[in-house]
């Protein structure tokens, strides 16, 4: 028999509550479904962080919604007892699960639900989040309160003080009035506020004070099976690990329970309290009827409106639309066409216009063309990408660089009034000033319409088992151990990786696992797959709204200090805000820092916005695939592809950036299309009509935009509706539509049952990848003008990707690749290195570099911040007091601790003060005996600063004193005769204080091995022939596992040999030999097969590998001979 519609669920955790609930909401909503229930709340704890997911999974299930939060509220003075301060734990820090009373909220209508929002606003401005009685009575309209067994009055019911009970209940029913009630819960414990005897005595008393009284279960998971993940969660919540003493629950109750369990768990409570049958029946259809009244739809959320900033924000005295004024704006601008193409320009634009109109977005794009105002009067570099690079409007509004019109963008594919979204404009602006510019828009639009987005951190393998471990009692360093042998996969993978990776397959954890002796486990790190594990600020998210925002969702401090939503990225457009993705890009910073570097030693001011699209030298450099540092072209895939491709043209370029991508790798849409462009075979067009628009791709669909023109072309349709049917095309039930309906159209309009079946293939393997074209331009923008600085400006270019670190290389790789341009490196020096690489003239050598472009004559000075745990202000304070005459001077005037200044000593930054030079050019000179070494420094170091208190002024004073005392020249410190470091030591304490090999490259001392056992360096793999076996060494830079088409991994490495990156692929197949020493080992010789493709492509498929240090040691001891490769 089915009871759903005589109860509802009134207090139901999802896995948004915290390390607490482990169900989803869609599954909550699911479940609901299959029981029979209509209606069904969810009550997170202190948050409606999954409100809108739940919202949208019971629209789909036929479930009506009801929304709430089981919220924590702040203690209350008692008159009774003295006041008290808050205990901390005895070894520091804070309580992670403070004991708290709890009561459940629910929105009874819009108006509760924006009074649900402003209540938990209130709340998380407390330490730790929690509602007051003040807060409560400001936001309380349109709320039910449900008084629960974790309430302050349940707490004096289960001690039986039920005079206190009476006094607590007041304020209740002076807020609430009707809309309070009492919830009877009972998890069948033994005592406690979840004891069936507790529930009855709340009933009873309840029924005392006339209150209404409706039954929960407190949901925290739909099966009773899940209940372990729960005790992980608490584990992991409350920082302690699982055994009887922590266990939060006692049995599995608390799960998803239908109508039939629910009735027996009443009668137990009524029986329990003396009362009739008929009082069970009716905790029932209370709930039923209480969640029927506070059943939500969408639209009290908000989901499905737009909530746009007003538009006297933008244009003062405007009431408005701002229709007229984006048409005055973008008309101003339409003169920048020449005269000849402007009537196509202004015909485009009416139609964008109109479709702006009929939807009601000018606000949104003049409100985005606000930002981007904003970040260019703070001259920060702002950049435009994604699909709103497809627009005219974009462009003529200054938000985009990109001319759609020159490079066929489509505005269909960014916006259209068949899709009532607000559309998605992202910008790239400077990561170092990414801050500056949400202060700026705080500060335009006001913190009443301004919230950053949250993003919620979930759980993956490695925190999986972290946690896991914990709880189960493992040693904090085997925790450690065993989650860093995982690659970052999802949880819920984990037993494919230990069974797939041969690494960990024959390791102790892959063996037990294979004897099934981690079952459980492996199990618990599954269930924790997705889960939520915390509520951070996303990196790039912001909402602009109207004055209303506070009504529709929460606003929570984030770490950062930011006002933040409670909702993520995809909720915030489902409840129609303005989401700004404001990307702080490291590229965009490095080519910012490169402007002022050119400015400040050449004197040219340089507009990277306006230099010329079809430089030759770009492209050369480009060609030349010495890319290291280029956005998007510097990974090894890329230098391959571009070898191959020798992009000649921007267009190349965003075409090159399109197949670089997982789904045309993985649909290996690069060959066809490398066999045309290099004219070993014919371009294949599908049909004459759609030559035109294949023509530039050799005839591969690559771009989103041609599916568009291929849709329309042949079936007759619009770009717009085009669009609609793209999209469907990823579902693949809706796919199946699709094709019922394009191919009988097309063959209506002319075209042969084998073009149409033909074309209908291409179109729907192309639903599984491809790229937008407006998306491949707007990324094709900074690649080129990186490309551009590189080639024009090396040594400054490479001074902000040093600065900046904005790509996937670490700085010794950059600092190698600048060696070849011919760019002199200046090690660490006190009295002229900054805070960030600087660029420097130097005299020109007389060699030119081995690669293009030539930059003799041009240095970069490392950073003071590069010196292994020195601080910003200490930094800072080394800058401030310099010019240094001698290390007393310094240690003086700065006050650093003794541990930083012994790493500036043996990392050379006072080498320039003592005249000290590397180990071959001191022994050369005569006397030089007598000359001040590293190791004499240290030693005067530990002197001066022995016992020595950090910075304090103490240390000053006494240091100063010494020194008076010492009457001798300080200038000049005792020399001991001891050797000075040879320049191998000189290279590991580089490394090791630095993290870069300045003077020397850690392969140099390698050369002679190299040598004999005929290794190939970097410089020479243009001179292999295909399928020629070879030696390759280096120091491994990175190693990626990118899909790939057959699905099996495929481990790419690059080493560094001191003449440039040397790229190896590990199939497979051998793997299962290598796979450790690969991962482990720093320093590499690999074995493998060279494969040429193109004049300059080079790649190499690697079928051995092996510790260099440990050849090396066997070649010391018995040569060559016994190195057996």
């Amino acid at each position: 028999m089915n009871h759903g519609n005589a109860f509802a669920h009134l207090q139901v955790a999802s896995s948004f509550s915290l390390q607490y609930g482990v169900s989803t909401p869609e599954a909550l909503a699911q479940q609901a479904a299959k029981l029979g229930h209509t209606s069904l709340a969810l009550t997170d704890r202190d948050g409606v962080r999954g409100a809108v997911r739940f919202v949208r999974a019971c629209a789909q299930a036929g479930i009506r919604p009801v929304l709430g939060t089981d919220l924590s509220l702040a203690p209350r003075p008692s008159p009774e007892l003295p006041k008290t301060t808050r205990r901390t734990p005895v070894h520091g820090g804070t309580w992670r699960a403070p004991a708290t009373t709890r009561v459940v909220f629910l929105a009874r209508n819009h108006q509760g639900w924006s009074s649900l929002c402003r209540l938990l606003s209130a709340a998380y401005t407390g330490n730790p989040a929690a509602a007051t009685m003040s807060n409560l009575a400001e936001h309380s309209d349109g709320l039910v309160a449900l008084i629960g067994p974790h309430s302050e009055i349940a707490a004096a019911l289960v001690q039986r003080r039920y005079a206190e009970a009476d006094r607590l209940i007041q304020p209740w029913r002076e807020l609430f009035g009707p809309h309070l009630f009492v919830q009877i819960t009972s998890h069948r414990h033994l005592d406690g506020p979840l004891s069936t005897a507790v529930a009855a005595r709340m009933l009873g008393w309840a029924r005392s004070q006339g209150l209404p009284c409706v039954l929960a279960h407190a949901v925290r998971y739909i099966t009773a099976r899940q209940a372990p993940i729960a005790d992980v969660l608490d584990a992991s919540r409350r920082l302690v690990p699982l055994d009887q003493r922590h266990r939060e629950r006692v049995n599995a109750q608390g799960f998803f329970a239908d109508t039939e369990f629910m009735m027996a768990l009443a009668d137990e409570v009524t029986t329990a309290a003396g009362l009739c049958s008929n009082a069970s029946r009716r905790l029932l259809t209370d709930a039923a009827e209480l969640a029927n009244t506070c059943a939500l739809t969408p639209s009290d959320l908000g989901i499905g409106e737009v909530v746009l900033p007003e538009s006297h924000l933008i244009v003062p005295q405007a009431r408005g639309p701002l229709d007229h004024e984006l048409r005055a704006r973008c008309e101003q601008e339409i003169s920048r066409y020449p005269a000849r193409q402007r009537p196509t320009a202004q015909e485009r634009l009416d139609v964008e216009l109109r479709t702006i109109s009929a939807l009601g977005f000018a606000n949104y794009f003049l409100t985005v063309a606000e930002v981007v105002r904003l970040a260019r009067n703070m001259n920060i570099r702002v950049a435009a990408r994604g699909s709103g690079a497809g627009s005219l409007v974009t462009y003529l509004l200054n938000i985009s660089g990109v001319d759609p019109i020159e490079h066929g963008l489509l505005m269909e594919r960014f916006l259209t009034t068949l899709r009532r979204e607000l559309p998605d404009i992202d910008i790239d602006v400077e990561s170092a000033r990414r801050t500056e510019i949400y202060d700026a828009i705080f500060n335009r639009f006001g913190s009443t319409r301004v919230a950053c987005v949250s993003m919620p951190e979930t759980y993956r393998v490695r925190h999986a088992l972290r946690d896991v471990g914990a709880a189960l009692g493992w040693s904090p360093v085997d925790i450690d151990a065993i989650a860093k042998t995982f690659p970052h996969v999802r949880a819920r993978d984990v037993r494919a990786v230990l069974a797939d990776l041969p690494e960990l397959r024959d390791s102790g954890l892959g063996r037990l696992a294979a004897r099934g002796e981690l079952e459980m486990v492996l199990d618990l790190v599954e269930g924790l797959d997705g889960l939520p594990r915390h509520i951070a600020m996303h990196p790039c998210g912001v909402v602009i709204a109207n004055d209303t925002l506070h009504n529709r969702t929460p606003i929570e401090p984030s770490g950062a200090g930011y006002p933040m939503t409670s909702f993520d990225k995809d909720d915030v457009e489902h409840l129609g805000f303005l989401k700004l993705d404001v990307l702080g890009v490291r590229m965009q910073s490095a080519l910012a820092y490169a402007v002022d570097e050119v400015s400040r030693v050449d004197g040219d001011r340089i507009d990277l916005d306006f230099v010329p699209r079809d430089d030759q030298a770009t492209f050369a450099l480009i060609q030349s695939t010495r890319t290291l540092g280029c956005f998007q072209i510097e990974s090894p895939g890329q230098r391959e592809l571009i070898g191959k491709f020798a992009p000649e043209t921007f267009h190349d370029l965003i075409v090159d950036i399109s197949l670089f991508r997982p789904g045309p790798v993985k649909s290996d849409m690069i060959t066809p299309f490398l066999a045309a462009r290099q004219g070993w075979q014919q371009p294949r067009y599908l049909h004459p009509d759609l030559e035109p628009i294949l023509r530039q791709t050799q005839g591969v669909v690559v771009f989103h935009e041609q599916v568009l023109h291929i849709i329309s072309i042949m079936t007759g349709c619009s770009l717009a509706e085009a669009d609609e049917t793209r999209r469907s095309m990823k579902n693949t039930p809706v796919r199946n539509e699709v094709e019922q309906w394009f191919i009988p159209t097309a063959l209506q309009r002319g075209y042969d049952q084998h073009t149409v079946e033909q074309v209908w293939d291409v179109l729907r393997a192309f639903a599984a990848f491809g790229f937008c074209k407006a998306h491949a331009a707007a990324f094709a923008l900074p690649t080129y003008q990186s490309a551009w600085f590189k080639a024009h400006h090396p040594a400054a270019f490479l001074a902000g990707v040093l600065t900046h670190d904005p790509g996937m290389y670490p700085k010794r790789l950059i600092l190698d690749d600048a060696r070849q341009l011919g760019i002199t490196i200046l090690g660490l020096d006190v009295n002229h290195c900054d805070l960030s690489y600087r660029v420097e003239h130097v005299s020109p050598s007389t060699e030119p570099p081995p690669q293009l472009p030539d930059a003799r004559g041009y240095a970069i000075r490392l950073s003071l911040l590069e010196v292994s745990g020195i601080t910003q202000v200490q930094a800072r304070r080394i800058i401030s007091e310099r010019p240094y005459r001698s290390l007393a001077d310094f240690c003086y005037r700065t006050a650093l601790p003794l541990s930083i200044v012994e790493k500036i000593i043996i990392a050379g930054g006072f080498d320039s003060l003592y005249g000290i030079t590397s180990t071959k050019v001191a022994q050369s000179q005569r006397n030089h005996r007598g000359r001040t070494t590293r190791r004499d420094l240290l030693l005067q170091a530990v002197d001066l600063l022995r016992g020595s208190h950090r910075g304090s002024s103490r240390n000053k004073t006494a240091l100063g004193e010494q020194l008076t005392l010492v009457e001798c020249d300080a200038d000049i410190p005792p020399t001991t005769g001891l050797p000075e470091m040879t320049d191998a030591e000189r290279v590991r304490a580089e490394v090791d204080v630095l993290g870069l090999d300045v003077s020397h490259h850690v392969v140099d001392f390698y050369e002679k091995m190299f040598t004999e056992l005929h290794i190939t360096r970097a410089r020479n793999l243009l001179k292999c022939r295909s399928q020629e076996q070879i030696l390759v060494a280096g120091i491994k830079i990175v190693t990626q596992t990118p899909p790939v088409r057959s699905g099996r991994r495929v481990i790419f490495l690059t080493l560094d040999d001191a003449t440039g990156p040397i790229d190896a692929a590990f199939f497979d197949d051998v793997q299962a030999d290598y796979a450790a020493t690969l991962l482990s080992s720093s320093l590499l010789v690999v074995r493998g097969v060279v494969r040429r493709t193109g004049p300059r492509g080079v790649s190499i498929r690697a079928t051995g590998c092996w510790d260099l240090p440990t050849l090396h040691d066997q070649w010391m001891d018995q040569g060559s001979a016994a190195v057996n490769l």
